[in-house]
């Protein structure tokens, strides 16, 4: 379905549509044999910052680290495919063929081990709404702004309602504004951010670190006015014009990633999706945040289905749970359908377990009715959190301040903020900067399907993640790595106590809860029987009021 999760401009009418998508095809490998590059040297394939991101966290490297064989990708673009978005993470590529009689050939080829076909037939009327659809239109601010200020003398003018909703002002006036942070942002277009005035300070200060196109391969993100809803995402977190608009990571620093096509709806965006979540590692992201979402397609035949939203199995979740798993906090919107009859539930990426799904409040921290409804059973609670998603502050096309509904707009509040709770907390892994934001939840005792647990309070959450400075660099490792059963873990401690160390799989259930006693200084644990679980990536998590750190475990078969 035509998705991009705000509420924009109303399409009035439905039109009668015969569309016959590209054809795209996604082609999976059986290996990545003849790989030219190796585990041992990491800087083949990642910047240094990527690298010191997994030794701060212990997370070792596997082989989906690895691209995909180079070799694999030549043999298929000689018989006349066009190589589109490489995914190492799902060992794969995406392709485009004029002649589609060749998809046979491919298919025989022995390193391929299956093919998606992204064509197909929409015969539908319309879709049940267009991907830039609104319940209530974008309106300007009044004029002239009113000013609010908080101690240290940040004018947010129209603004400040939907920072002060989650304690960020405060944030900002201790200092944390995001600095030292990098934040990509996967999202349609990015019209005219080098030119915007909300902008102003990011391109003074070469915060903004790049941009890539994986839709239209390397094409500039900027020039369309009607490919704009990176560009209001960015103006949430980004953007600061004294007096309108300060955004809840003004310091923070941007990769903006187009993954998205708005004049239609594939499946081929979802492994775009993965390719941007994949980029984003390479270059060392601590943020990936992304106002997308997708259930039904315009070619019916792939459509998702609400059960498909389980955490782990839809593309684009399985990415976001992999981006994860390398360390890196995911923040997306949980989507527009709350009060929709033929869609309700949250969408895919925000149903992935480990990411962090966005409802949309208003002013008064209630709840909004298009808010998509999420689940609060089986262990597993979404959306996650909420905040201010409807008449959000934003930047339009113009150089305007506006305002304008959706999750789109609760989600960049929260990455933003985020960024500002990570540079209180360097040394924390995602793991802990996730379990605090929901803590801070204002009803974290009372999770629910509509906004998790709750609105949270950032300084309440940096007060959650707070212990002594000295005790805060563990770094726990888990060798060997992978592992088929036997496990030793190493790491240090500022103190002697006890701790609780699990195991947790990728949909968040643990499966070894253990309360271990700790010493002062080096400790070792082995583990001796890890044949009770399955093949497949696991996180190891210790955690105590003196001793956080976490790594990950990849489980081999027996």
């Amino acid at each position: 379905m035509k998705r991009i999760i705000t509420l924009v401009f109303l399409i009035a009418g439905f039109t009668i549509s015969a569309q016959i998508a590209p054809h795209k095809y996604f082609v999976e490998f059986k290996d990545k044999n003849q790989n030219p590059w190796s585990l041992d040297h990491p800087e083949q394939f990642l910047t240094p910052r990527a690298i010191q991101r997994r030794q701060a966290m212990g997370i070792g490297y596997e082989q989906n680290d690895l691209p995909v064989t180079p070799v694999y990708l030549q043999t298929i673009q000689n018989l006349g495919a066009q190589i589109l978005n490489p995914t190492k993470w799902l060992n794969g590529t995406t392709i485009y063929l004029a002649d589609t009689s060749l998809i046979d050939t491919i298919k025989k080829l022995l390193f391929v081990k299956s093919v998606v076909n992204h064509s197909g037939v929409s015969l539908k009327v319309s879709a049940p709404y267009d991907k830039f659809y609104i319940e209530n239109q974008i309106v300007p601010v009044s004029r002239p702004s009113y000013s609010v200020k908080n101690a240290s003398g940040f004018d947010y003018g129209e603004s400040y309602a939907q920072i002060h909703q989650v304690d960020g002002d405060v944030m900002h006036q201790n200092g944390f504004r995001g600095q030292g942070i990098v934040i990509a942002q996967l999202d349609a277009g990015f019209y005219h951010v080098p030119l915007l005035p909300a902008f102003d300070s990011l391109r003074a200060n070469n915060q903004i670190l790049g941009y890539k196109d994986f839709v239209k391969n390397g094409l500039p993100v900027f020039d369309d006015p009607k490919d704009a809803h990176g560009m209001w995402v960015l103006s949430i977190m980004g953007g600061l014009i004294p007096g309108h608009l300060i955004g809840s990571a003004p310091k923070a620093c941007f990769w903006l990633l187009k993954t998205e096509e708005y004049q239609h709806e594939y499946e081929t965006e979802e492994y775009n999706w993965v390719s941007g979540a994949e980029f984003a590692d390479s270059v060392g992201a601590d943020i990936i945040t992304s106002s997308l979402g997708y259930t039904l397609f315009d070619s019916t035949f792939r459509d998702h289905t609400c059960a498909d939203m389980d955490g782990h199995t839809t593309v684009c979740s399985r990415g976001a749970n992999t981006a994860f798993s390398k360390g890196i906090v995911v923040v997306v919107s949980a989507g527009n359908e709350g009060d929709k009859p033929y869609w309700r539930c949250i969408s895919a990426p925000a149903d992935a377990d480990f990411a962090i799904a966005c409802a949309a409040v208003d002013s008064d921290g209630k709840r909004v009715s298009f808010s998509s409804l999420g689940v609060d059973t089986g262990g597993r609670v979404k959306p996650n959190v909420a905040a201010m998603g409807y008449l959000t502050v934003i930047q339009d096309v113009g150089g305007n301040i506006t305002r304008g509904n959706g999750t789109s707009f609760s989600a960049p509040i929260i990455a933003g903020m985020t960024a500002c709770l990570l540079q209180s907390r360097p040394a924390y892994a995602n793991t802990f900067i996730k379990n605090a934001i929901e803590r801070a939840g204002n009803h974290s005792s009372t999770p629910d399907s509509l906004t998790g647990y709750g609105i949270p309070d950032f300084v309440k959450a940096m007060n959650i993640t707070g212990i002594k400075e000295d005790s805060r660099s563990i770094n726990l490792s888990a060798f060997p790595n992978p592992v088929s059963s036997g496990l030793s873990l190493k790491f240090n401690s500022s103190q002697a106590g006890t701790s609780e160390i699990k195991i947790i799989d990728a949909i968040g259930r643990a499966h070894m809860v253990r309360i271990i006693s700790v010493r002062e200084g080096e400790n070792s644990l082995i583990i001796n029987n890890l044949t009770g679980l399955k093949p497949g990536m696991y996180i190891i998590t210790l955690n105590s009021e003196f001793l956080h750190a976490t790594c990950q475990m990849i489980k081999l078969p027996e």
